[in-house]
């Protein structure tokens, strides 16, 4: 796991100057060396900052092929790669290194952009290819290593993050559209909250000559759609493919030349990776867990009791307000986008104690929620569009069960009582995902403290037509479930945004630490969009399919357990706790505080309210203050215009 650069000049030389300023900007996600290669044009250069995981000696970048007329920078880890590395050297290729990140280079030799079919993985490269005059740059299929790029004086810049980009000298500006969507909670995986620069969707690639730049679509989720002819097998047959596919993606993601570590929280997710984990080594694996002081958030003896089981060691993390006010800018700042909930600045604490700790390499059960319709929301779209031959009264008590099991996630991921009307959401699909109605009422309580140039601009702009006339609706949603469709729309916005860029790498490469990733392993998703929805989602059981795949790996407890989102205390939960002192000093700040979005008079009444708010109404206002202590911290650390 690594920070790539690349430059792709269409009329003057590169610099090298600011080549080196752009890779030495990723040092954190590289700390173990940097280099620069710049072709002898001098139009084309490759940056790469390492975090040598495979191959600790021979694995340096960028890395050239005996010709030396194809080059390529590497984020990431492709899995599976001694099988590749003794094709190639069948086929006649003879390897400089021994790393995973050579095999790419040489099957682009060999299949051209066709390649990326061959490879398995969290990835993110760039490669020159020099005979073609073509630069090709891919990302992996679910987003889960970044990949931004945009074009300015004539270059075409690349990066693993923004801020190698404006350290390159790209302007630093926020894109006013894109913020305005990002509020919606509908940004499109190819934009930024930067003007003019993108983001290589997940699932595409990109290539750029002299004459052009495409973007190219070589894998999307493509969940079957009802009625197709797909493999029939019975509920355990599921469950034991799920298993033994589910264990080889974890025991491949065990590969490396360093120690690898397991983040385990309470949940299914994470105990069922540390679980099958540890049957896979010799040796006791080491978890690192999340403590709060609030109980309503606090895992830590569920974790415990996994870590027993399992015969795992398990370091506790103990995170309060204070510690939330000290790291919330640095958090923000690496993740490049709005915190929502400072669980982010959690996951950014827990990367630093699991380096501190010497691991490089951890294993997360980020994806699961994503794939098996885990969240709230899912199983309140099952209950409600997918009825046939239920009674209706057992439906109205499942749905107010789970309203009752759920208060943490209401007015984050349920809507709360009063929700708002989407009809050209419903007109476009026939239904309107529990998502979508829980994003629309939450975006009314930012919208309400516009500035009024701002709000003006948008005041007529529809969000979700936007974000949908991005999306391949007779395509990809058209006669598929309900909860399929609900997934597949939350993975376009969503899961690589903030899930993935965010809550993920963001936070772990801060602190150098490369997250895997087994439940998106593609072949796990591949075998997961086919299963039947009854065995995603069945009464009030969520995940089912997975929860019996993994229950030999399981307490008894974690089995049988409701999920729990991953949320950390909110920062209106202490109105007098360091972080909440922070948010109320920077928003009320005349400078700090003044956003070119909202209107500082009406922020400054809102926080005047908060002491004589029901608590249910503070926490569903909470997501809005930390966006907006984000926005400020972003336009200080970049210098935004």
């Amino acid at each position: 796991m690594c920070g790539i650069v690349a430059f792709l000049s269409f009329q003057d030389s590169i610099d090298s100057e600011s080549l080196k300023r752009a890779t030495q900007r990723l040092h954190h996600r590289g700390p173990d060396g940097q280099k620069c290669w710049i072709s002898p044009t001098r139009r084309v250069g490759l940056g790469h900052a390492r975090l040598s995981i495979i191959d600790l000696k021979t694995g340096d970048q960028p890395i050239s092929n005996q010709n030396n007329n194809l080059h390529i920078v590497v984020n990431g880890e492709f899995y599976d790669f001694e099988r590749i590395q003794q094709d190639l050297e069948r086929w006649g290729y003879q390897l400089r290194t021994h790393s995973d990140s050579e095999i790419a280079l040489h099957l682009y030799d060999e299949f051209g952009t066709q390649c990326l079919h061959h490879l398995r993985g969290e990835f993110a490269f760039v490669l020159w290819d020099e005979r073609n005059q073509l630069l090709f740059a891919a990302r992996d299929r679910f987003g889960i290593k970044p990949l931004y790029y945009t074009v300015e004086r004539g270059i075409l810049y690349l990066a693993s993050e923004v801020k190698a980009l404006f350290a390159a000298g790209v302007t630093a500006r926020w894109d006013h559209e894109s913020f305005f969507q990002a509020d919606s909670g509908l940004l499109d995986p190819a934009r930024t909250l930067f003007q003019n620069i993108y983001q290589v969707p997940p699932g595409h690639f990109l290539l750029a000559s002299p004459h052009s730049i495409q973007l190219k679509s070589y894998w999307d989720f493509n969940y079957p759609r009802i009625g197709d002819e797909v493999p029939q097998y019975s509920e355990h047959e599921y469950i034991e493919k799920l298993r033994y596919t589910l264990n080889e993606a974890i025991r491949l993601r065990l590969r490396a030349d360093v120690p690898v570590g397991c983040y385990l929280s309470g949940g299914l997710d994470s105990s069922a990776v540390l679980g099958i984990a540890a049957t896979h080594t010799s040796t006791p694996l080491q978890a690192f867990t999340i403590s709060f002081n609030q109980a309503a958030y606090d895992e830590k003896t569920i974790a415990q009791s996994t870590a027993a089981y399992t015969g795992t060691n398990i370091q506790l993390i103990p995170v309060s307000q204070s510690d939330f006010a000290e790291h919330f800018a640095d958090t923000v700042w690496h993740g490049e986008m709005f915190c929502i909930n400072t669980h982010t600045v959690a996951k950014y604490i827990l990367s630093k104690a699991a380096r501190d700790a010497g691991y490089k390499v951890v294993l997360t059960g980020e994806g699961a929620d994503e794939i098996f319709a885990g969240y709230a929301h899912f199983r309140q779209d099952m209950l409600l569009y997918n009825t046939k031959g239920q009674d209706e009264k057992e439906i109205k008590r499942l749905l107010e069960e789970l309203r009752l099991n759920n208060t943490v996630s209401m007015g984050i991921l349920l809507p709360n009582e009063t929700s708002t009307p989407l009809p050209n959401v419903q007109r476009l699909l026939g239904f309107v995902p529990t998502w979508m109605e829980t994003t629309a009422a939450g975006s009314l309580k930012g919208r309400a403290l516009y500035a009024p140039e701002f709000a003006a601009q948008f005041s007529q702009r529809d969000a979700f037509r936007v974000f949908f006339n991005g999306v391949d609706v007779q395509g990809q949603l058209s006669q598929r479930e309900p909860v399929n469709q609900s997934l597949y729309l939350w993975s376009k916005t969503a899961l690589p945004n903030y899930l993935l860029r965010m809550l993920g790498d963001g936070v772990e490469m801060a602190h150098s630490i490369e997250g895997r990733l087994p439940f998106l392993d593609h072949h796990v998703v591949e075998l997961v969009r086919e299963l039947p929805v009854s065995l995603k989602i069945r009464g009030m059981t969520e995940k089912y399919v997975l929860r019996e795949a993994a229950r030999p790996y399981l307490t008894d407890t974690v089995y049988s357990r409701e999920k729990h989102p991953f949320f950390a205390p909110p920062s209106t939960s202490q109105l007098n706790s360091p972080l909440q002192e922070l948010l109320q000093d920077t928003l009320r700040d005349p400078i700090k505080g003044s956003l070119p979005f909202y209107d500082q008079a009406k922020v400054i009444a809102l926080l005047d309210q908060l002491p004589e708010m029901a608590d249910s109404t503070r926490t569903s206002i909470d997501p809005v203050l930390m966006k907006m202590l984000s926005a400020c911290v972003l336009q200080e650390r970049f210098g935004l215009a």
